[in-house]
């Protein structure tokens, strides 16, 4: 009966482990998630007036 306990509890502790390294690096993603915002931001303000233009020239070219 002993070794039965044994087993369980290492089986336990194996399927525990690998569901906890699983799940990830929290604030690595938070981390990456942030500086990929702010780098579209960042984007945004250079060439967000350029990116305008091309799309306005763009549309107008469509139209005739």
């Amino acid at each position: 009966m002993d070794m039965v306990n044994t087993l369980m509890i290492r089986l336990y502790v194996g399927v525990s482990t690998r569901l906890r390294d699983e799940r990830g690096d929290v604030p690595g993603w938070v981390m990456i998630t942030v500086m990929t915002a702010g780098i579209v931001a960042a984007l945004t303000l250079v060439a967000g007036p350029r990116l305008k233009a091309m799309l306005i020239h763009a549309l107008n070219s469509v139209d005739g």
